[in-house]
Parts: C-alpha cells; sequence; structure tokens
C-alpha cells in the first residue's frame, strides 16, 4: 500500500505562494494529480504529471497559477500555487494512478486512482 503524504499547507496571504509536497516510497512509478476539496464546493481535479516523461496537464481553472513538478530521486510530487486568493481555500490531496496510459489524465472520480494521500488544509487569508 503506499502511503502518500502531503504537507506544505498552512495559511497563505492573498496575493501570495505555497508549495506543497506529496512523498511516498515508490510514487516515481506512478502517474501523480492534485485535487483540492472545499466545503460546498466539491472535490476538483486541478493538475496531473506523468510518472516518466514529466508531461503535465492542468485544468483551465488553475492552468496560469498553479505548476506541477515531480522528483522522482526523492519520491516526490509537488504542486506550486502563485497568485493565491480566497477561492483556493480547500484541503489539498494527491492521488496515484498506474500509468496504464502514455498521458496523464486528471479523472473526476477520484476511485479511479490506486491510492491517495489524507491532504493539507491550505487557507487563504489576511
Amino acid at each position: 500500500q503506499l502511503q502518500l503524504v502531503e504537507s506544505g499547507g498552512g495559511l497563505v496571504q492573498p496575493g501570495g505562494s505555497a508549495t506543497l509536497s506529496c512523498e511516498a516510497p515508490g510514487l516515481d512509478y506512478y502517474h501523480v494529480t492534485w485535487f483540492r476539496e472545499a466545503p460546498g464546493k466539491g472535490l476538483e481535479g486541478l493538475a496531473c504529471i506523468n510518472s516518466v516523461s514529466l508531461e503535465a496537464n492542468y485544468a483551465a481553472s488553475v492552468r496560469n497559477r498553479f505548476t506541477i513538478s515531480r522528483d522522482n530521486a526523492k519520491n516526490a510530487v509537488y504542486l506550486q500555487m502563485h497568485n493565491v486568493n480566497a477561492e483556493d481555500t480547500a484541503i489539498y490531496f494527491c492521488a496515484a494512478h498506474y500509468p496504464i496510459y502514455r498521458h496523464c489524465v486528471i479523472y473526476s472520480d477520484v476511485n479511479e486512482y490506486a491510492h491517495r494521500g489524507q491532504g493539507t488544509q491550505v487557507t487563504v487569508a489576511p
């Protein structure tokens, strides 16, 4: 069982930046997607990154503000968030998908993923 652990959340000033991390031994094998969930807004897939090619895909809502990256030597995937606003307040978690396809996919159903973490809270406030 892959134990995904997210970190890097906390209080962020509006307009500021934050970097979230997702780590687990063996994570380098998987395509990884970042999600967020906010009260009353449901689950939102944000970005995914391919296990080998490092190709990334983004949801339109975050494409120009968030950057997903990974360091396979460290079994880590990162989400850089820039110019955040109150709408970005949510629990952020990562999920790992078997690399069945050449390109990573942001699945709307988190049950499509083999593993997921518990998440880290990001709160955007002055």
